[in-house]
């Protein structure tokens, strides 16, 4: 990724961004591609000064594979227990801008919005990824029409 992009909060989550006391999807991504699962309340185990460090972590391979390491052993030391490793996000659907998942699909037909395939693949990286996230089962989908908004996608 180019730019600040990898450290990019979304207008639609300005309603916790001040105070990072949720984990903002640049973080989500960071994680998925580090391969850690980290719960809210690890997160809220961190200082604000971490998260915020989290925040602006660089996400190149060398970079992702330092945050694993770290998240894991900071992570450790918090009363939760330590942070789940899981496998790294390398062929996930967001990565690329080929077809559009089919659960993004369903929740955009839900919502009225025809989400096309060159609209989607004009997309970034990130975007996609948080599309993707917010159309996911258990996940809180007030922020998808936001995001869609957000990303001009609405129709």
């Amino acid at each position: 990724m180019s730019g600040d992009r990898h450290r990019r909060i979304f207008a639609f989550e300005a309603d916790f961004s001040g105070d990072l006391r949720c984990i903002p999807m640049a973080v989500r991504r960071k994680l998925d591609l580090a391969g850690v699962k980290l719960k809210l309340a690890h997160w809220h185990g961190l200082s604000e000064a971490e998260r915020r460090d989290l925040l602006a972590w660089p996400d190149s391979p060398d970079e992702l594979e330092r945050l694993h390491s770290w998240l894991l052993a900071r992570s450790a030391e918090l009363p939760q227990g330590p942070a789940r490793a899981i496998d790294p996000l390398h062929t996930a659907a967001w990565l690329r801008g080929g077809a559009i998942p089919d659960v993004l699909l369903e929740s955009c037909r839900q919502l009225g919005v025809n989400l096309r395939a060159e609209r989607w693949s004009q997309l970034d990286e990130l975007e996609r990824f948080a599309l993707v996230k917010l159309c996911h089962p258990g996940h809180e989908h007030r922020n998808l029409p936001r995001a869609l908004e957000e990303f001009d996608l609405k129709s």
